[in-house]
């Protein structure tokens, strides 16, 4: 998918649409990958002598790849008429794991598998790699549901 197809599937934008392109997607799992330029907004704050991505954003990019999974997931449960408007918003965040420092320059890989389903709540593990140092640079688990529309 390009940015323009996650842009379609998810109301996220720039500069807080942290997917640059989908990779792989089926019905339970998703790979994207997202590059740091450096010139995102939180370097400027976020230790800026020595910059480094926020984990908590590293978080974000498995969520947003999440919603992207689930946009699949709920254009087909709705026959193909998309998420009726819906949005994907998270309810859930646990066992959150930072294990590499993301810098500017630096590509990463988001993995995001579906685990489990109950209704309209959707579980799912999210694990992210730092392509740059091939170290694995977070994990954590998450769940989401489908908002309804806003009404007018």
């Amino acid at each position: 998918m390009t940015k323009d197809e996650i842009q379609a599937a998810i109301p996220h934008r720039d500069p807080f649409l942290l997917l640059d392109e989908v990779h792989e997607r089926t019905d339970e799992r998703i790979v994207a990958r997202k590059r740091f330029t450096g010139d995102e907004f939180w370097y400027r704050g976020h230790y800026p002598d020595f910059p480094i991505t926020p984990g908590v954003l590293l978080c974000e990019a498995c969520l947003q790849a999440g919603a992207v999974l689930l946009s699949g997931i709920t254009e087909a449960a709705q026959g193909g008429q998309g998420a009726a408007g819906g949005v994907p918003v998270a309810t859930r965040l646990t066992n959150a794991q930072f294990r590499d420092m993301v810098r500017p320059g630096d590509v990463i890989t988001i993995e995001v598998d579906l685990t489990e389903r109950l209704a309209n709540a959707y579980y799912m593990k999210g694990k992210v790699t730092n392509d740059t140092s091939g170290k694995l640079a977070a994990r954590c688990e998450f769940a989401c549901t489908v908002a309804p529309p806003k009404r007018d």
